[in-house]
């Protein structure tokens, strides 16, 4: 990626962020995090790695309303990046958060507590 992608991807995700937390009204998209943003190099797509918190049926409600709010998160983007071309958004559902937490849980399950494996002092 050059580093005209890179500031792109970045401002686009502050601004995607910012938007989907202050100003998308569609119940739908709630307990949303955006993780990164991969633009192509011609600056015409950009795909947006989502979190969502919550069952898989929330996860796809949230996705359907990310979908359908598109045209609006790029209207802001046109407003505050001055391009030749305002990427067509992509929502893509980052299982990435979902699966560290679920490692993270069958570590502490199958590893010792540490107040297990230190001596206890004796009197």
């Amino acid at each position: 990626m050059s580093r005209r992608t890179l500031k792109a991807a970045e401002a686009i995700r502050q601004i995607v962020s910012m938007a989907i937390l202050t100003e998308i009204q569609d119940p739908r998209v709630s307990d949303v995090t955006v993780v990164r943003v991969e633009v192509s190099g011609d600056m015409q797509t950009a795909k947006v790695f989502v979190s969502v918190m919550g069952d898989e049926t929330k996860q796809n409600l949230c996705m359907k309303g990310l979908k359908s709010s598109a045209g609006f998160l790029q209207s802001k983007i046109a407003k505050r990046i001055d391009t030749r071309y305002i990427p067509h958004l992509s929502f893509v559902l980052d299982q990435g958060v979902k699966k560290q937490l679920l490692v993270s849980k069958i570590l502490d399950e199958i590893l010792p507590k540490e107040d297990e494996t230190l001596p206890k002092d004796k009197e």
